[in-house]
């Protein structure tokens, strides 16, 4: 027996509804059905009535839901119960290239210094895919560019995020205010890696006005792109929390505010999953180091 089979049992049970279920737990609708089928199975038990809308738990599917139901919810509770109180539990965080290097690097210090004994894991990936990784509970919390609207998902601000310009010193781009995407359009042009946020937002734009540019060199460090901006390959547009004062010898980088709207960096949580102490003492220095 399974514990995914008796999540999605449960689920299904309080929902009334296999897709209900299906769309709150965020898998498929046929996974659902298949995990309750096998619970069945395992059991040799009917646990729903499927011929009524919306379906319906059977006598034995009643008893078993009203007996595992409050274990399933309360499972994520166990790290905070006093029985492992003095454990150091695990802080896994997931965020994407252009964070780990320019955002985490100050607050991953503070936080070994101040608990040394609490293992800390950090995973990268793009937006999209540490998201996923929220949802799926293989970290504790994602720090991600741009603010998440999604139900399921708790997003707490921690700083604006800025989309800039950046072109070598001197580049015709700095004699006048860029006022529109075909003038950046119209430069070689040195990008982060495909399906990164600003590079999303950036082509989107592009389409939108029915522009055509040139990509000459994509990598997935910032730093580097900042170096060979400065040789002269091409521009960028990229996030400003990826520059740094000393970049101001090699770069010159203009506002780009009135194309591209601030956005936000935040934390992401699964929302009513609940955090242990040592999550919640990550996040609390993640906050202040952002805030101060």
């Amino acid at each position: 027996m399974e514990l995914r089979h008796l999540r999605s049992f449960c689920t299904a049970a309080r929902v009334q509804g296999i897709s209900k279920a299906a769309n709150q737990l965020d898998i498929g609708q046929p996974t659902v059905s298949m995990h309750i089928k096998k619970l069945e199975e395992e059991l040799g038990v009917i646990l729903f009535e499927r011929i009524k809308r919306p379906i319906q738990l059977t006598p034995v599917g009643n008893t078993l839901a009203q007996m595992i139901s409050p274990m399933i919810d309360n499972l994520d509770n166990l790290i905070t119960e006093d029985v492992i109180a003095g454990w150091e539990t695990p802080v896994t965080l997931g965020a994407p290239h252009t964070v780990i290097p320019h955002l985490l690097l100050e607050s991953v210090g503070l936080f070994r210094k101040t608990y040394p004994n609490t293992p800390l894991h950090i995973r990268s990936g793009h937006r999209r895919e540490v998201l996923q990784m929220v949802r799926n509970r293989e970290i504790d919390l994602g720090i991600i560019p741009g603010r998440d609207h999604s139900f399921d998902l708790d997003f707490r601000n921690l700083s604006p995020y800025e989309t800039v310009l950046i072109t070598p010193l001197g580049h015709p781009l700095l004699s006048k205010p860029v006022k529109s995407f075909a003038e950046i359009a119209s430069y070689p042009l040195i990008l982060m890696e495909q399906s990164t946020f600003t590079r999303s937002l950036l082509e989107s734009e592009f389409r939108n006005n029915g522009l055509g540019y040139e990509i000459v060199m994509e990598l997935q460090n910032m730093d580097y792109i900042k170096r060979y901006v400065a040789l002269g390959m091409g521009i960028s547009v990229g996030p400003r929390l990826g520059l740094r004062k000393e970049d101001s010898t090699d770069l010159s980088v203009i506002d780009l505010d009135h194309l591209i709207p601030p956005d936000q960096v935040g934390c992401v949580t699964l929302a009513g999953r609940p955090l242990s102490k040592s999550v919640l003492n990550f996040r609390d220095i993640l906050e202040r180091m952002f805030h101060k």
